[in-house]
């Protein structure tokens, strides 16, 4: 779908390192568009590399800007003048230890510091929130819930807790927030839902947890089985399409599913069979659920989890995204061998020949 991209003045990204704000930022250098990114350090050049060296187009400037995404008023100096927000800072791990500190207060406080600080500032037109399929539904059981059986964007979290799925309660409470703080504001705010985002990276080594999962595939973790655990993806550079059609369309609005594929974790790595299955030990069946069920707690799962996820289909109905945002989406196979390939380069993990 064809629109047109305001140059006329900076965008704010925020957690300008994460894995979908990097290639937020590159496509919109690419389109011309000055950024304005906050970052934790902006004096932590090595940290910065790989997207100072992100090609842009002429009159395009890249200005990193110190932000805490706990700190009240952290996002003033970084979003004067910006005419757009694209919010994407929020942890993504399952490997935590305080829920409440690691996960929620970093979400639902910064979430209130962006869209407050957005408040205060008369420039901004529209604020676009990187949120989650997890603010809809917390395990691939609660698809049979829904109605038709498919999750759509009517459907809120309402089974998330600190004790089970914290990172989608984490999710659910900063999209509500940031719904509640655009209630009468002055700018439209525009919420994405993205399912388990896969794809390479713009530079380094990102900290998000679908890297953690390809580099225990690409060390043979899976080698004697993988779960048919109940997933949607999408690849990272649609995702960033995502959020320029949202910026940029005049009529976006509300929230949209940005799911490519229903598919489960075993079909996914599946794909890298024709390309990697040879030097490498990949998965080729399914791990039985009875025995996970058996092996989580040792597995760092829980009982629960394997129950509600594994050998569980998984559903979403992406047609508000295509048809309002104008989303289009490549082939599972081309983002995962994409993604396992970026990661050889990286070094992640090396070939068994």
């Amino acid at each position: 779908m064809d629109y047109a991209i305001d140059r006329s003045g900076p965008v704010l990204v925020t957690g300008a390192t994460g894995f979908v704000a990097g290639w937020i930022i590159r496509r919109l250098l690419e389109e011309g568009v000055t950024v304005h990114a906050t970052v934790r350090d902006p004096g932590d050049a090595g940290r910065l590399r790989h997207l100072n060296a992100l090609p842009r187009a002429h009159g395009a400037e890249l200005r990193f800007f110190g932000a805490d995404l706990l700190g009240n008023g952290s996002f003033a100096e970084a979003m004067a003048g910006c005419g757009v927000v694209f919010h994407t800072a929020s942890p993504f791990t399952s490997t935590v230890k305080d829920p409440e500190r690691e996960l929620i207060e970093p979400a639902l406080l910064g979430t209130r510091n962006v869209l407050n600080q957005a408040r205060k500032t008369d420039s901004v037109r529209r604020v676009v929130l990187t949120s989650s399929c997890a603010a809809i539904y917390t395990d691939a059981a609660d698809c049979a819930d829904a109605p038709g059986g498919i999750l759509t964007e009517a459907i809120w979290n309402a089974t998330a807790s600190l004790e089970h799925q914290p990172y989608s309660l984490s999710k659910t409470l900063a999209e509500a927030e940031a719904w509640k703080l655009a209630e009468g504001a002055h700018f439209r705010l525009v919420a994405l839902n993205p399912c388990l985002i896969m794809g390479p990276a713009i530079g380094g080594r990102p900290t998000s947890e679908s890297f953690s999962i390809m580099e225990r595939v690409g060390k043979g973790d899976f080698r004697f089985g993988a779960p048919r655990l109940g997933l949607g993806f999408v690849d990272v550079r649609d995702v960033a399409e995502a959020h320029l059609a949202a910026a940029f369309l005049p009529d976006a609005e509300g929230r949209n599913i940005v799911a490519a594929h229903d598919a489960d974790l075993l079909s996914a790595l599946m794909t890298l069979q024709p390309k990697y299955g040879r030097a490498f030990r990949l998965p080729t069946r399914a791990a039985p659920k009875f025995l996970l069920w058996l092996l989580a707690p040792r597995l760092g799962l829980t009982r629960k989890f394997v129950s509600r996820n594994v050998d569980v289909p998984w559903r979403a109905d992406n047609g508000k995204g295509r048809r309002e945002l104008g989303l289009t989406y490549r082939p599972l196979q081309d983002t995962m061998q994409d993604m396992f390939q970026y990661m050889i380069d990286q070094g992640y993990f090396q070939a068994r020949i």
